[in-house]
């Protein structure tokens, strides 16, 4: 009866404000523990009484829905949740929807509403349905149901919500759980008995970030008025951790750590990749979806669907060094053609052709060795071809499509005139070296491309055709001329036959440009820049002075300092006559008049709020790589001079294990030192490291007023992505431990206006303000730079007070794995759904059968591997 006339009495008043409605309902009644629904008209709970029906959907209010056994629940955080005093505790039931029944979203002028912004994951529990436990504020929980009631609630990975009911967590349960938690605990923790720190007030994470105006955007952005901040209190639900005295000990060389830190997972989607919006990889304007396709293509070009940067993979045959040798040859005249900046070339072995998923992350296939292909490769090089792929095969004996390879001996390493047709039908006419063989077919020519070349002789043998295959736009050409090879005397029998290669080798690119062109490749080639002086930058002035006493004392009489990577030679002003080269660079101590275009100092000093983190500046224009430059300064520079190396462009930047990192203009590159005592929260767990970085790039941006919405995530271990679908950023940690102390190199790059080769900030920024009629301004690498590695120091804080939960809740809020299945082993392995991290950062994810196990990732050295996690070696 008294819900009933309290329903009478809200209705009355509000009339049809549903929110209203919702949040005055849930606020006078959850002090009687009677339980909110939202669901389908369908579904309506036996007893509950209709508060609000919206097409076909409703809000009801019935008896109280209580849990009290959660064993069957798998946590998201390392600690049992404690739910706050005025939080709504809830259950939310969603079903996996794959194909053109995938929730899109609305095209209501309603706003779309995500789940995952609204609320805190606490547990979940796979199946069907899939149920998730979370708790949130009144406000958010009415929010939450009225986007559901209203069709605007997003949930992630396929997710389609299908009922929200909020829940009555039993103490019982509660307490069962953290005794389960605590016997689980200790039985992985190790004792530490000399090692405790002293409990401090719980941080808020974010204090200060993007909750205070903006000082400064730079010439290009100004900050908008008005709007909440992104940002919330990482520690919200977490309570200080207290004693260290049972924290298990990692040292840098603890095989867990190692493996977290040198490997790699990629983003895993639960659609197919057909009915996710792709971005253009050409991108030159506003951001478009790509149409649903099977085969994915525009223009005739391969449509790269992982976003990450382009790969080139070169197959030269067997393990031998006379195949190393021929992919030096290969890669080298690819590397003048195409631009580096947006291609990477990678050797595919043998071994990796056949066991890794490269054709995911692959442009183009180069086949260039005359031994036969094994069947069983072929047949992998045939199903890439079939998704679209494309190959050059150079003096291969790879073939399809009725295509032979017939050997002319007449014709073996001699000095050929070939006419070459380029596709608008024009013709190169060049000398070339043949390999001897020929391309014949039984049957008509018809079905070849337009690009082909031919000898000028009685026969007309052709040397190169270009051959589409299947319908997905797959497509080879294949070339039995060496156009991988420069002239060289070594290579043809007479000083004439040199000459005549000569004199066409501008022609050799010019074919070789056409080809790679036609194979849907830019062959924009951009000059390698010249590397540029160091600048020793202070981001405060009173850090100045004991800056320049301090060098003063550990420079030698040459004013070098010498670490194993580089040589730093401190100087005064820099002239044109000083050499730099990747081993031995200047740095410029004299900077009043230091300008760039590409850094403002004032704009990162004003930005910058630390107590140590990114005081002392390191910058340069061009250098080899931000992450050896620290070297000989780290384990000296007193912690208060926090080091921090910035560039604009890299020359030879650094990847996980042997990959190389595209540096183009526009990429926020530096690399921050950090210490770590050994004997703190982070200190033994090195791991999560990496996992903060990743988040305070994101949080750098979303917690900006107005900016909050920003797609932007993390993707575990350490990748900063553009919702799920495209990588813009990653992490790179070297760290050493000398004594008490991890000294750690923290590398980090993101895209923050360069488009190419994937996407950046400001596209997102962009395409936001087209969809939603703002006029956000777009960001600076040096303004975001600032921003990220105040965020970082402040994630580090609250992790040594309050451990992984401190940031987990955040860590959560923005990552792209909620609710993901992957394969677990193999790409035959059972299915598993991932949900959360462990105490040392690494996946936990939860089987069919119930129990909930750790993960690692594979370490594929191609950095493509899709779908997988590898169980972690006990």
């Amino acid at each position: 009866m008294l819900i009933t006339l309290c329903y009478l009495y809200l209705w009355a008043r509000w009339g049809r404000r549903p929110a209203a409605l919702v949040r005055a309902t849930v606020q006078r009644l959850r002090a009687s523990r009677c339980s909110f629904t939202f669901c389908g008209a369908a579904a309506l709970p036996r007893g509950a009484r209709v508060c609000l029906s919206r097409g076909g959907r409703v809000f009801c209010v019935g008896e109280s829905q209580s849990i009290d056994d959660l064993n069957k629940w798998a946590l998201f955080l390392v600690s049992p949740f404690i739910l706050e005093a005025e939080h709504v505790a809830f259950v939310t039931e969603s079903i996996w929807v794959q194909g053109e029944n995938l929730q899109r979203p609305s095209s209501s002028s309603e706003t779309l509403v995500k789940w995952s912004d609204c609320c805190l994951p606490l547990a979940c529990r796979p199946g069907d349905p899939y149920q998730l436990i979370a708790e949130a504020s009144v406000d958010d929980f009415s929010k939450l149901g009225v986007a559901f009631l209203e069709d605007r609630l997003q949930m992630a990975n396929g997710l389609i919500p299908q009922k929200i009911v909020s829940v009555h967590l039993q103490d019982s349960a509660l307490k069962e759980l953290k005794d389960q938690a605590s016997n689980k605990q200790a039985e992985i923790l190790q004792p530490s008995p000399e090692a405790s720190v002293e409990n401090k007030p719980e941080l808020d994470v974010m204090e200060h970030i993007g909750q205070e105006e903006l000082k400064v955007l730079g010439p290009e952005a100004t900050q908008q008025k008005g709007g909440a901040s992104g940002s919330e209190p990482a520690g919200e639900s977490d309570r200080g951790v207290g004693s260290l005295e049972l924290c298990h000990l990692h040292l840098s060389s603890c095989h867990e750590c190692l493996e977290l830190e040198n490997s790699t997972i990629e983003s895993v989607k639960f659609a197919s990749a057909e009915n996710i919006p792709d971005l253009p990889y050409d991108y030159s304007g506003s951001l478009e979806s790509i149409a649903d396709d099977v085969c994915p293509e525009r223009e005739g070009r391969r449509v790269n669907i992982t976003g990450k940067a382009p790969n080139i993979l070169l197959y030269v045959g067997s393990d031998s060094q006379e195949a190393l040798d021929r992919f030096q040859q290969v890669r080298s005249v690819l590397a003048d053609c195409v631009d580096t900046d947006s291609y990477t070339l990678y050797h595919l072995p043998e071994e990796s052709a056949l066991r890794d998923p490269w054709s995911d992350n692959c442009l183009l296939l180069v086949i260039a060795t005359r031994e036969s292909l094994p069947e069983d490769l072929s047949r992998k090089f045939m199903a890439y071809l079939s998704q679209g792929g494309k190959v050059l095969g150079l003096s291969s004996s790879f073939t399809f499509a009725g295509f032979q390879v017939t050997s002319k001996g007449a014709l073996q390493e001699t000095v050929q005139n070939l006419l070459f047709s380029k596709v608008d039908q024009s013709q190169v006419k060049l000398s070339v070296l043949s390999s001897g063989c020929v391309y014949e077919h039984p049957g008509e020519w018809l079905s070849l491309g337009k690009l082909q070349g031919h000898l000028e002789n009685e026969d007309k043998d052709r040397l190169i055709v270009q051959v589409p295959f299947g319908t997905c736009g797959g497509e080879a050409i294949l070339c039995q001329v060496h156009l991988e090879l420069p002239p060289s005397s070594s290579v043809v029998r007479t000083p004439e036959d040199f000459d005549l290669l000569k004199s066409s080798n501008v022609r050799r690119y010019e074919v070789l440009k056409e080809i790679l062109t036609t194979l849907g490749l830019s062959c924009d080639v951009q000059q390698v820049p010249a590397l540029t002086p160091l600048y020793l930058l202070s981001a405060a002035e009173e850090i100045r002075d004991p800056l320049m006493q301090w060098l003063g004392k550990r420079v030698d009489p040459e004013g070098v300092i010498q670490s194993s990577k580089v040589s730093l030679k401190f100087v005064s002003s820099y002239t044109s006559e000083i050499e730099i080269t990747p081993a031995a660079i200047p740095v410029v101590t004299d900077v009043e008049a230091f300008s760039s275009e590409n850094f403002n100092l004032d704009i990162y000093r004003q930005n910058l709020q630390t107590k140590q983190l990114g005081k002392v500046i390191l910058f340069a224009e061009v250098t080899p790589t931000t992450m050896s430059l620290l070297d000989g300064l780290m384990f000296e520079m007193p912690q208060e001079m926090g080091l921090i190396a910035i560039a604009v462009r890299q020359t030879q930047g650094k990847g996980r294990g042997r990959n190389a990192w595209l540096s183009p203009v526009g990429c926020a590159l530096s690399t921050l030192l950090v210490s770590i005592p050994l004997r703190s929260q982070l200190g033994q767990r090195i791991p999560f490291v990496q996992h903060l970085m990743s988040l305070a790039v994101v949080e750098a941006v979303r917690s900006i007023p107005e900016y909050q919405d920003i797609d932007l995530r993390v993707k575990w271990p350490n990748d900063i992505y553009y919702s799920d679908l495209m990588k813009l950023g990653g992490v790179l940690v070297n760290s050493t431990l000398m004594g008490e102390t991890f000294y750690i190199l923290i590398g980090c790059g993101f895209n923050v206006t360069n488009s190419n080769p994937t996407i950046c900030i400001n596209d997102l920024i962009l395409e936001y303000n087209r969809q939603h009629g703002t006029d956000l301004k777009p960001l600076r690498t040096d303004f975001l730079i600032a921003r990220t590695v105040t965020v970082l120091e402040k994630l580090i804080d609250t992790f040594q007070d309050k451990g992984p939960n401190g940031v987990l809740p955040l860590y959560y809020k923005y990552w792209v794995h909620s609710a993901q299945q992957v394969r677990l082993g193999s790409s035959e392995g059972p299915t598993v759904s991932i949900v959360g991290l462990d105490d040392s950062g690494f996946l936990l994810v939860h089987q069919e059968g119930g129990e909930v196990v750790t993960v690692h990732p594979d370490g594929n050295s191609f950095d493509m591997l899709r779908n997988l996690i590898i169980p972690k070696q006990r």
